[in-house]
């Protein structure tokens, strides 16, 4: 018998991964190489790789699997390639690329535009990708890491910048807290299990009772440890100080990508190993989603600073997500599919009001608060225009994007009976609309406070254009996204 650990096969599945590591190395080599002036190529490089990479986990699933075949299962029953990873890795594969299109013109402003940037990026999302497919313990909390650390070091990466440099060390030591609990939990799970493998610890988990005290400490501190990585409130406080410390392409990329990469570790862990504990863990995120939406939401009126007003729209946000949860917990499906479907459109149109944002970064002007809006639509009305479907689109304002987001999460509450969180969920829609038109007003109804032109190149104007295209497209036709998140969730419920 073979080694299981040596099968071309499985290697073929992580070339997407191979691909972007040798790419992330290529560029730290190839900057070297450079002037100042041809920095940008970098990014095209980053590009390359990250097209390359979509290619081929494309390719392989062609080749291996029908769209009906069986999940590829690899490594020993370490890495799962089937079609949630290949939807979830697809998105952070996008919004990397997306991220890098922004960055270009932010970093020359910035005076940092160092191919180190573009490599932590693609490292970062090799990290999320082996999150996405990770089936074992080991893989998972190795794959973490190596997106936290890209994190970190990314959100510091202004060095000259005090706020920058204050931000990356908070979000270092309350992520290295968070990790520490995450492990503990790993380890007790390992004890119950005998094995690292989430299959094998669900199997063990269904011989012990449910008021077994070692299993509920296994399962509180992981979730404690899972939940600081998506912010969930009480594990949020990370989130307002990385956002507007981090330069604000850092702050799009750790708004979109992180959490897509987290959320699809967290349902990895939950339906996969923890199944057995869901009526425990149903309960402990009912709570967490109240508190995280409340918290968010009223947390986000008072904002004056833009990136912190993200911050704290992205802890609501990540509440209404932790809803999904809970009614997957029943064994619906389609709280798992409204949780897919609401990360892909979250993804773009958080991309795109960051896109805008971006674009306010001028020369010696920061451009981080909400009066930096201000008459925007009488300077820029094309940009104004495309921040208000951005801003409808996060609060749910049909026909965007975002409105079929938040009615999936909606919808698969009233079927699974909890009908509180959902009347719930609709109340705090209506805070997010008013925070949302704050920005709308400063840009409709307040005059200019400057005259200095806006930043603008042609990978802000792709970047904006495919994420105006994604938001719109979906709200108006959503079925292709909801047949693709249908598809996604049949590892999970076939």
């Amino acid at each position: 018998m073979g080694n299981p650990f040596f099968n071309s096969v499985d290697y073929q599945a992580i070339k997407p991964e191979i691909l972007i590591t040798m790419f992330g190395l290529a560029v730290l080599l190839f900057d070297y190489l450079l002037d100042k002036r041809d920095k940008y190529l970098s990014a095209v490089l980053a590009l390359i790789g990250l097209s390359f990479a979509v290619l081929q986990f494309g390719l392989f699933w062609v080749k291996h699997f029908s769209s009906s075949g069986p999940a590829y299962l690899g490594f020993d029953g370490c890495f799962a390639f089937d079609s949630f990873a290949v939807v979830m890795k697809t998105i952070i594969v996008l919004a990397t690329a997306i991220i890098v299109l922004l960055s270009v013109k932010y970093l020359e402003i910035e005076e940092s535009n160092q191919g180190e940037y573009y490599a932590l990026l693609l490292f970062a999302a090799v990290g999320m990708m082996f999150m996405v497919s990770g089936t074992d313990l080991i893989v998972l909390f190795v794959a973490l890491e190596v997106m936290a650390l890209c994190e970190y070091v990314l959100t510091g990466f202004l060095r000259g910048n005090r706020r920058s440099n204050e931000a990356a060390v908070k979000f270092f030591l309350l992520g290295a807290f968070s990790s520490g609990l995450l492990l503990y939990g790993m380890s007790l799970l390992y004890g119950i299990g005998g094995s690292t493998k989430l299959a094998i610890i669900a199997e063990r988990l269904r011989d012990r009772p449910a008021t077994d005290p070692l299993s509920w400490i296994a399962l509180i501190t992981l979730l404690a440890g899972m939940y600081f990585k998506i912010a969930a409130v009480p594990f949020h406080q990370w989130t307002p100080d990385a956002y507007e410390g981090a330069p604000t392409s850092i702050t799009a990329f750790i708004s979109v990508a992180p959490k897509v990469a987290s959320f699809a570790f967290i349902i990895r862990i939950l339906f996969m190993g923890l199944w057995p504990l869901r009526v425990e863990w149903q309960a402990l995120t009912i709570g967490v989603a109240i508190a995280t939406m409340t918290l968010g939401n009223l947390a986000a009126i008072t904002q004056d600073n833009i990136k912190r007003f993200f911050g704290y729209s992205a802890i609501a946000h990540v509440g209404y997500l932790l809803l999904g949860l809970v009614a997957a917990a029943d064994g619906n499906g389609d709280g798992l599919r409204a949780i897919v479907i609401y990360l892909v459109v979250y993804a773009f149109m958080n991309l795109g009001a960051f896109s805008v944002i971006i674009m306010m970064r001028r020369k010696d002007i920061i451009g981080d608060e909400i009066d930096d809006l201000s008459g925007l639509m009488s300077r820029a009305p094309a940009l104004a225009l495309l921040m208000l479907v951005f801003l409808l689109s996060l609060a749910g304002i049909p026909p965007t994007a975002g409105f079929i987001g938040k009615y999936f999460v909606f919808l698969s509450l009233v079927e699974t009976g909890h009908y509180y969180l959902a009347v719930l969920g609709v109340v705090y829609a209506v805070v997010a609309l008013y925070y949302y038109f704050r920005i709308v007003v400063v840009m409709f109804m307040k005059k200019s406070l400057d005259d200095v032109p806006y930043a603008a190149s042609l990978g802000l104007r792709v970047a904006l254009g495919l994420t105006l295209a994604v938001t719109l497209l979906i709200g108006i036709y959503p079925q292709p996204i909801i047949e693709i998140a249908r598809e996604a969730i049949r590892p999970f419920f076939s």
